[in-house]
């Protein structure tokens, strides 16, 4: 297994998602969304495993920039924007090659053991 978490430091589903992997001796990559976000291909395989660019959105935060692209026409400008502001995206992250979950799911992680 190769699991990367890409997580923020403050959010509680990052912590507990390492905790899962933690308790099972399970190594892993962590890597802070909001200083390093999320690379074109690391978006592109990630969005393709969950199901869209919609599930990586997090639509509820507070942020100006949010607002703006839920008003997009063009899927593509809201990708861009995304990956221009990594703090919007919902955490955690959690992959496993091309495999990829968005929030906590240890249903999931468990599967992949």
């Amino acid at each position: 297994m190769n699991i990367q978490i890409f997580g923020k430091k403050k959010c509680f589903d990052t912590k507990k998602a390492e905790r899962f992997f933690k308790d099972r001796n399970i190594k892993f990559q962590y890597i802070d969304i909001e200083s390093k976000g999320l690379s074109r291909g690391e978006f592109n395989s990630v969005k393709t495993a969950v199901g869209g660019f919609e599930k990586l959105f997090n639509d509820s935060s507070k942020d100006q920039t949010a607002l703006l692209i839920k008003y997009l026409a063009d899927d593509s400008e809201k990708e861009q924007k995304l990956l221009d502001n990594p703090k919007l995206f919902k955490t955690p992250i959690v992959r496993n090659g091309k495999q990829a979950t968005v929030g906590f799911c240890p249903e999931i992680w468990k599967s992949w053991e």
